[in-house]
């Protein structure tokens, strides 16, 4: 997919899952296994600034990633590294990606955006 600028609304997700996160301290983090949700930050690419963002822990112990703002480029294979404060709290590989910010405009029109049920059944990428 080749969009009109660097900035289209195409390029943007706001919504990722990730493969198992192998956690570095704590297996996964007892907030977390708590509260089913953890608010904390995370980036997928060595350079870029911190995205906050809230986790929601799956049985198989991967994680869907709602970010509080959509972010650019994000793809399936990179890796997802989760931070609370300045502590690595541990990484997953992403699997797949919510609709882009373009689809979901296009969307607001018909319907509501597609809910997690919804997105379990898009394929992963390959």
């Amino acid at each position: 997919f080749k969009a009109p600028s660097r900035d289209h609304p195409a390029l943007y997700r706001d919504l990722l899952r990730t493969n198992r996160v192998h956690w570095i301290a704590e297996e996964p983090p007892a907030e977390l296994v708590r509260e089913k949700m953890m608010e904390c930050h995370f980036r997928f690419r060595h350079q870029m600034a911190l995205v906050p963002c809230v986790l929601t822990l799956n049985q198989d112990g991967s994680v869907w990633v709602t970010l509080v703002k959509p972010a650019r480029a994000i793809t399936p294979g990179q890796f997802a590294v989760f931070y609370k404060g300045d502590e690595c709290l541990g990484s997953g590989k992403i699997l797949r990606i919510g609709p882009s910010v373009y689809t979901l405009q296009q969307g607001k029109n018909q319907e509501e955006s597609p809910k997690k049920e919804e997105m379990d059944k898009i394929e992963p990428a390959t």
